[in-house]
């Protein structure tokens, strides 16, 4: 038996799986090994896995084998092995070392570097990958590139003809199951004269 993964936030009492026996007479069913930090319980006569306390993700995946018992022989019985595995949540998101920053460029720049972004996820796996993105890029005047998270001018700047203040709002998104989620940092580019 592989049942559906589990949440790691499934609380006590969660449908884990139903384990059937083929037999002439009524069976008892029992978890005979594999479990022994006890995080499952089965109902003797029906069959029906539920999860008995908090999953630690960390111990998972968890193999154990059900008997099934003929009721009134206790040496007549078989055994099936489960096993069942839990998925990560994605618990936190994305945050910046600060939400504001501010950044001087002179003008007339050729296309440049104009700071690198980095953004802290504490989940682990591909919950806490991060990818950057901008919300707005001014008319494509910035980019950033989505795995180093620098942040680029993609032209020169004209002090006297253009605005002398942008704010750009650059994002970190992870990866995450069931949602992703974002973290935000604006930075403020003044450009010198």
């Amino acid at each position: 038996y592989h049942p559906a993964p589990l949440s790691e936030k499934s609380p006590t009492d969660t449908f884990v799986v139903e384990i059937s026996a083929l037999y002439k007479l009524p069976v008892n069913y029992s978890i005979a090994s594999g479990d022994e930090k006890g995080y499952f319980i089965i109902h003797p006569s029906n069959g029906i896995v539920r999860t008995r306390k908090t999953l630690e993700l960390e111990d998972f995946p968890v193999n154990f084998k059900v008997r099934a018992t003929d009721s009134s022989n206790a040496a007549i019985f078989n055994e099936a092995e489960v096993t069942v595995e839990v998925i990560d949540e994605n618990n936190f998101p994305p945050v910046f070392p600060s939400s504001l920053l501010e950044e001087r460029l002179p003008e007339n720049s050729p296309a440049t570097q104009i700071v690198q972004l980095k953004a802290q996820d504490n989940d682990t796996g591909r919950n806490g990958f991060l990818t950057y993105g901008i919300l707005n890029a001014h008319g494509l005047k910035f980019r950033i590139n989505e795995t180093t998270g620098i942040l680029y001018s993609t032209a020169p700047f004209d002090y006297e003809e253009e605005p002398t203040e942008y704010q750009v709002v650059v994002y970190a998104e992870d990866d995450g199951i069931p949602e992703k989620k974002r973290g935000y940092c604006t930075v403020v580019i003044k450009i010198t004269d």
